[in-house]
C-alpha cells in the first residue's frame, strides 16, 4: 500500500497542481488529502472543484469548519473570502467531509489529532512561540488511538515522529502556504524557510510504514503576485519566501 499524503492547500491551485504532477509519477494508490483546502485569498473556488474531480479522499479541517459554521463577524479574512467564492456545490462537498476517519485497520487519519481540528499534535505552542512536542505530549494527543500510521496536518510543518509504542505519526506539511501566524493559544509564528510544496508518501513495508517526505517547486511567485492584487501582503510574503513578514 502506497498512499500519498497532502494537507493544507488553502487555495493555492498552482501548488496542489504542482504535487498532483509530481506523485503521478511515482505510482501511489491513493491520494488522502487531510484539510483545510480551500481557505485563503488565493483560488479557492477553482482548488475545490479541482480536488472534486480528482476523487480524492479528504477530510475537513478547521477552515472548512469555521467556514461552514462561523458567520461573516467570526470569519477570518481568509475564511470570508473563501466563502465568498463558493457556490452551493462546494459548500455540498464540504459538508460531506468528516474530521477524521480510519482509513483501515493501520491508518487513522485527521485533520489536528484524533480529538481536534485545532490541536497541534508534533508540536507545542508556548509563550516564547512552537517548539517540537515531547514524547509525553504526543502520546496525550493520540488518546485511544492505536493505529500504527497516524497522519496529521494542521500545523503546516512536514515531521514524522515515533512514538515510544511503535506508532508512527506523519504530517506531510503544507502544499500551498509555507508560513503564517497565529494568536493561539499564544502569539506565534510558523515558518518553513521555502516557498515549495510539500506532501508525503508512505508505503507500507515489511517491517512497518516507511515515509518519504517531498518537497515540490512550482511557479510560487504567481501566487504571490495574486495575494498582493488581493491585498494580503502577509501572504504575499509567505508565499514568495517561507517566512513571515
Amino acid at each position: 500500500m502506497r498512499i500519498a499524503l497532502i494537507s493544507d492547500i488553502h487555495g493555492n491551485l498552482a501548488a496542489l497542481e504542482a504535487v498532483a504532477g509530481d506523485l503521478r509519477h511515482r505510482g501511489v494508490d491513493q491520494v488522502v488529502n487531510l484539510g483545510d483546502s480551500v481557505s485563503g485569498p488565493l483560488l479557492p473556488l477553482e482548488t475545490a472543484q479541482y480536488i472534486m474531480a480528482q476523487g480524492w479522499l479528504s477530510l475537513a479541517g478547521n477552515h472548512e469548519r469555521q467556514i461552514l459554521n462561523h458567520g461573516p463577524e467570526r470569519r477570518s479574512a481568509s475564511d470570508e473570502y473563501a466563502h465568498s467564492q463558493l457556490t452551493a456545490k462546494e459548500f455540498v462537498w464540504l459538508q460531506s467531509l468528516a474530521p477524521s476517519i480510519s482509513l483501515t485497520a493501520e491508518v487513522f487519519l485527521c485533520h489536528g489529532t484524533p480529538s481536534s481540528d485545532t490541536a497541534y499534535f508534533l508540536e507545542t505552542v508556548e509563550v516564547g512561540g512552537v517548539r517540537a512536542a515531547s514524547p509525553e505530549e504526543i502520546e496525550l494527543r493520540l488518546g485511544r488511538q492505536r493505529a500504527p500510521l497516524v497522519a496529521c496536518g494542521h500545523t503546516h510543518i512536514a515531521r514524522t515522529v515515533r512514538t515510544r509504542q511503535g506508532q508512527l505519526v506523519v504530517n506531510p506539511g503544507s502544499v500551498g502556504l509555507p508560513a503564517y501566524d497565529d494568536t493561539h493559544p499564544f502569539p506565534h509564528v510558523v515558518e518553513t524557510g521555502s516557498p515549495d510544496a510539500r506532501y508525503a508518501i508512505v508505503e507500507k513495508s515489511r517491517h512497518g510504514w516507511d515515509v518519504l517526505q517531498l518537497s515540490v517547486s512550482y511557479d510560487h511567485q504567481s501566487m504571490a503576485e495574486l495575494a498582493r492584487q488581493r491585498g494580503r501582503v502577509d501572504w504575499e510574503h509567505a508565499l514568495r519566501t517561507g517566512y513571515m513578514p
